[in-house]
């Protein structure tokens, strides 16, 4: 079965629901996935807005999730290490783990929930930002899938 990320909260393509943004509860959404490939030693999260009106927008860095780690349940503490040694960086609204969509009213962004099956484990410190998560990445990246959503003000 190939890797793939889905949730419960919403499907691939659709809005996501407002419970998951700045004008809701703002906590993470539901995420599960596939097995990912034999050798995978570690997976990163990273979920971002490409739409955001200066650029690029990282809603969430979170790393070094064990490979057997196969879903992030709803509303993911915001702290800096999780259960079971996951870390989590810091997102462009300058806070640790989640901070869900909030752009400014107009058309809908996009959300791109990237996971990544690692062949190592990073030596990165919580709070890293989503630049020093993709360098770390380079050239340990065995698989990726990814998973969008959208929403609108």
């Amino acid at each position: 079965m190939a890797f793939s990320i889905s949730s419960e909260s919403f499907q691939n393509g659709s809005e996501i629901p407002k419970k998951f943004t700045c004008d809701g509860a703002d906590v993470s959404p539901e995420l599960s996935w596939t097995a990912p490939p034999s050798g995978t030693q570690s997976l990163a999260l990273i979920a971002d807005d490409p739409d955001a009106p200066a650029g690029t927008w990282t809603h969430w860095v979170l790393f070094n999730m064990p490979p057997a780690t196969t879903n992030l349940a709803e509303a993911v503490n915001k702290v800096d290490e999780l259960p079971g040694g996951a870390r989590q960086g810091r997102n462009d609204f300058r806070k640790i783990g989640y901070n869900g969509p909030c752009p400014p009213p107009g058309k809908a962004h996009r959300y791109f929930f990237k996971l990544y099956a690692l062949n190592t484990t990073l030596q990165l410190n919580a709070g890293s930002s989503k630049q020093e998560l993709e360098k770390a990445m380079q050239g340990h990246i065995a698989d990726k899938t990814e998973l969008m959503g959208t929403y609108k003000r």
